[in-house]
């Protein structure tokens, strides 16, 4: 049936990356039926599916036996299947130092350099070029590359040189020693001129030592007048770049050079003389730049004669912008030249490219300048001439479907000046609100520009509005008298512009195809609620919303709810979590929405004192109504709540997706309502509970004062230690979760603080001396996390109000515990944003353990022979997936910790007494890094006496900072020890002795 279908049929198991079917082992022998077919292109399917094996199983033996196999086969092969090999090889760079015998290989595929066949002898030169990482100083390897330069077959020389270049990179003496061959074949007549352009760029590895670079640089530029032609003049000057950037010593004169040959006639090298200048001015390099180079580089700029050149150009004058030494220069000494020309670009409005280009420029030049102080009254001019020249690029650039990357330059630069000038942030809100908000028909990937642009202004805008009264941002008069009052709130200039915002979206909602502009809805309306993050959303807000739910599909309602999540307007999450919790036909999604749901309920009711229902039907237009619940109903009613969604979420958790943060995060916060409830519990029972008529003696007795005042006392004490337990919770929760983004770690951290310090209040109210108040170390990067850390301000704000008593005259009276309930009122007034790594995760690292000795079976212990230590093998992977471009932590190092405790001690005759002081319990650590995703190590582990002994292996993760996360796989076994036998067969002392008696020979 495959002719008849035209599907192709393979010998062998395609899906073998499933390691729930197959292990390693078993891959390798389907993989090598493969290679053992008679037809060449199953031969090659097997080939070609190596790199993928080693990505999944990076074990050095694997890949050794791998490698070794696919060297055997490279001798006997077709000079196709030595082309594939030659691809695994390039293909798994990162697990070439895992092959153990790299000789062995080495000396195998040599065979194939003795072939009369040049192909043949090509693929193994760029073979042996595609390992030579691990084998850079081949001696061997040098001479057959040496030799096969001077070959009179051009493929056989073309892989030569490119042989030659990867050793070049990789040993230095090899760069050393070819030098002069590589000269020599440059400068000869008998070498072709297109063999020629391929020997230059070899010599920009020659960079290993001092003399050689300067040796290399030397001919380099002998080189320029005599092969004047573009392509020998283009070559040349790209080699000299990369040269003079990995030395430095020789930019100052490689810069003279490029200036040169600015002035020549032909476009091609100008272009690459401009690209050099951009390599040249990266943050490595751009140091070595002398002063005159600058000036004569900006002088040059008539020399531009076209777009692209122009564009080139000032990239350059970008890159040396972002360096704060050279951008204070060019500020200095070179600010009318520069808002010249850029002015000259940016009146171009044929060219849109190189416009925006200039306005980036301008837009770093202000942004450094109103940074540093005294600097501001520079930069006048400039940014006069960006308020006056943005809104016409922008409009510019959001009518043009080919102009997505000018816009998004734009939009990116104008945020940047926000974030040094608030000003022009409030007038450059409105004038993308009022392109967005008109009548004109955008291209749907600028419009989405748009609105990621006004999301990332308003994040600006609310982090400056919860900024701390020591944080950034806050300037005021330094001779004004300090109070105990809080700064005057600030307002985020994007809540004026929300009825437009508002008007837009029901516009995209009304239109009938909104289902292609689904993602700007998804922006629109996280742009409402993070705008709207504290505020109670007014009615008109909540109806846009409940338009979404008759026209939008159920993930994008989802991803709405969620971002409500976040910002914390529980009510409108609830609102979609329970409409899509009816549609959706997965039972594990349908019981994580009701979970989701029941968070949101519980929210919802602490935020408001009112139940969803009550809510649905009763909702308030514009302010939030009086709660109809007293404090102690509401945190009852969450944390029922929070149980049900406990249950619920472990309803939808499977063994693929444990839900293993949410089921925590959820357990901490039901653990902390109910100490909330605790402490209101506490308030209650001091009216109807006062101290006892011994209460005086108790304290007198004791030598703790406070105890006169009875019941109260206990229970505040009792809270503290219940408030410490969710703090260290939050703390443990923190160390696990290696995977999870910033903004979740700050959340944690301040979530971890507001624990810590409620209980410092409450411990100065039961405690005749309370320790230190703890330090808070985050602000918050983020608007979540800065809302969540200025009600924990709030609270140390409320602090003050405690009475002020001298330690030895200390009282617990009302004022105190309503300054406790007050604190309670603020933590459960301010809506809980969740954590983003609550639903997504953005990044997974996984480390799979392989340990030995492993028992016969789960049930069996493993046996040891009594008196000897046992040898504990590990071996692991590390897995890691992510989303992003970059992770947001790497594993730099695993540390391995093996404990061994004693379970069954061994029999024990009448007459042996137990050891004093033995330790039966070992605990060994061990750090290991990682080669590739690879780690190995193994321990020695002492076994004193007999019995039976639980050993478990726990692995922690170190991150590049030195930070050790509690997380990684945990594995453990029983081993048993066997008793001595020569111990056993010795004969037992004779029991009709009298005891004490002496024995005489």
């Amino acid at each position: 049936m495959a002719h008849l279908t035209g599907t192709r049929v393979s010998t062998f198991n395609e899906s073998f990356l499933n390691e729930n079917e197959h292990d390693s082992n078993a891959v390798l022998m389907e993989l090598d039926k493969g290679l053992r077919s008679t037809k060449q292109g199953i031969q090659c399917e097997a080939v070609v599916r190596f790199p993928r094996l080693f990505e999944k199983y990076p074990f050095p033996i694997l890949i050794n036996s791998s490698f070794i196999k696919l060297a055997d086969y490279f001798v006997s092969g077709s000079n196709l299947l030595r082309f594939w090999v030659l691809r695994v090889c390039q293909q798994s760079e990162n697990h070439l130092d895992k092959i153990l015998n790299i000789d062995n290989f080495v000396r195998c595929i040599f065979v194939v350099m003795h072939s009369n066949d040049p192909v043949a002898r090509a693929l193994l030169l760029r073979t042996l070029g595609a390992v030579s990482r691990v084998i850079p100083e081949k001696q061997q390897v040098h001479h057959a590359i040496r030799r096969a330069l001077d070959s009179h077959d051009t493929v056989e020389v073309e892989a030569a040189i490119y042989a030659s270049s990867c050793f070049a990179a990789q040993s230095s003496s090899f760069a050393i020693s070819m030098c002069a061959k590589i000269s020599d074949m440059i400068e000869s007549l008998q070498v072709p001129v297109p063999m020629k352009l391929l020997l230059i760029p070899v010599l920009r590895h020659m960079h290993h030592e001092a003399t050689t670079a300067s040796l290399v640089s030397r001919l380099c530029m002998d080189l320029l007048p005599k092969y004047p032609a573009q392509s020998f003049v283009v070559a040349i000057i790209d080699t000299l770049t990369q040269l003079s950037s990995r030395t430095l010593v020789g930019v100052p004169g490689q810069l003279d050079v490029l200036l040169d040959f600015m002035q020549d006639l032909r476009t091609p090298v100008r272009i690459q003389v401009l690209r050099s200048f951009n390599e040249l001015a990266g943050r490595q390099s751009v140091h070595a730049w002398p002063k005159p180079a600058i000036k004569a580089l900006i002088d040059r700029f008539e020399l531009c004669t076209n777009a692209k050149e122009q564009f080139l150009f000032l990239s350059i004058l970008l890159k040396l912008s972002e360096c704060p030494l050279t951008c204070q220069q060019l500020l200095r000494e070179h600010r009318v030249a520069l808002l010249r020309l850029c002015i000259q670009c940016i009146s171009k409005l044929d060219d849109y490219t190189t416009a925006t280009q200039a306005m980036a420029v301008l837009s770093v030049l202000v942004a450094f300048g109103l940074k540093k102080e005294g600097s501001g009254e520079q930069v006048d001019d400039i940014l006069h001439m960006v308020n006056l020249h943005m809104e016409g690029l922008l409009l510019c650039t959001a009518k043009r479907a080919e102009c997505t990357r000018d816009l998004r330059r734009v939009l990116t630069y104008g945020i940047r000046i926000t974030q040094a000038n608030a000003e022009f942030g409030t007038s450059f809100i409105e004038i993308v609100t009022n392109t967005l908000g008109d009548k004109g028909a955008y291209p749907p990937a600028n419009a989405e520009l748009m609105c990621e642009a006004l999301v990332g202004l308003c994040e600006h805008f609310q982090m400056r509005k919860y900024a701390f009264s020591t944080a950034e941002d806050l300037i005021g008069d330094d001779n004004a008298m300090d109070t105990d009052e809080l700064p005057p709130p600030k307002i985020n200039p994007m809540l004026a512009r929300l009825p437009l915002i508002l008007h837009k979206l029901n516009t995209i909602i009304d239109q009938e195809n909104c289902e292609q502009q689904l993602r700007s809805v998804e922006i629109l309306s996280s742009l409402v609620l993070q705008t709207t993050m504290g505020c109670y959303l007014p009615q008109k807000v909540v109806q846009c919303f409940e338009k979404c739910l008759g026209r939008l599909n159920c993930w994008t309602l989802y991803r709405i709810a969620r971002t409500a999540s976040r910002y914390g307007h529980h009510y409108v999450a609830a609102h979609i979590y329970t409409k899509v919790s009816q549609i959706v036909i997965s039972d594990h999604m349908h019981y994580f929405l009701v979970a989701l749901s029941q968070i949101s309920q519980a929210e919802c009711i602490l935020n408001y004192g009112l139940e969803y229902a009550y809510m649905r039907d009763n909702y308030a237009p514009k302010v939030a109504p009086e709660p109809l619940m007293p404090l102690m109903k509401r945190l009852e009613m969450a944390s029922n709540l929070y149980q049900q969604a406990l249950a619920s979420l472990r309803a939808c958790s499977s063994p693929q997706h444990p839900c293993t943060f949410q089921l925590e995060y959820l357990k901490i916060r039901a653990q902390f309502l109910q100490t909330l409830h605790l402490a209101v519990t506490v308030k209650n029972a001091q009216v109807i509970v006062p101290p006892p008529a011994i209460a005086g003696s108790l304290a007198q007795n004791s030598r703790d004062y406070l105890q006169k005042f009875g019941h109260v006392t206990n229970q505040l004490r009792k809270l503290v230690k219940a408030l410490k337990a969710c703090e260290e919770t939050y703390a443990r929760l923190y160390k696990s979760s290696f995977d999870a983004d910033h903004v979740t770690l700050e959340f944690l951290e301040v979530a971890e603080f507001q624990c810590a310090l409620f209980a410092h209040i409450i411990e100065s109210i039961c405690y005749a001396t309370p320790p230190e108040p703890p330090v808070f170390l985050t602000t918050g990067d983020h608007p979540e996390t800065r809302y969540f850390a200025a009600s924990c301000q709030r609270m140390e704000q409320m602090q003050k109000n405690l009475p002020q008593e001298p330690a030895n005259a200390k009282t617990i009276s009302n004022r105190h515990l309503d300054v406790i309930i007050a604190q309670i009122e603020i933590i459960t007034k301010t809506p809980l944003c969740l954590p983003r790594y609550f639903f997504q995760i953005l990044q997974s690292t996984q480390i799979k353990l392989s340990v030995s000795p492993q028992p016969r079976s789960a049930t069996e212990p493993v046996n040891v022979q009594s008196g000897s230590n046992l040898v504990i093998k590990v071996e692991g992977v590390l897995q890691h997936f992510s989303k992003q471009k970059k992770h947001f932590r790497r594993v730099e190092s695993v540390q391995l910790s093996l404990t061994s405790q004693l379970i069954t001690p061994p029999p024990r005759s009448s007459q042996e007494l137990p050891k004093q002081g033995a330790n039966d319990t070992v605990t060994l650590n061990q750090i290991v890094k990682p080669q590739r995703d690879f780690l190995s190590g193994s321990f020695l582990l002492p076994i004193s006496s007999g019995g039976h002994f639980q050993v478990t292996l726990e692995t922690f993760v170190v991150d590049e900072n030195g930070i050790t996360w509690c997380t990684g796989p945990k594995s453990s076994m029983v081993v048993r020890v066997l008793e001595d036998p020569s111990k056993q067969g010795a004969p037992a002392p004779s029991t009709s002795q009298a005891v004490g008696q002496t024995r005489r020979f």
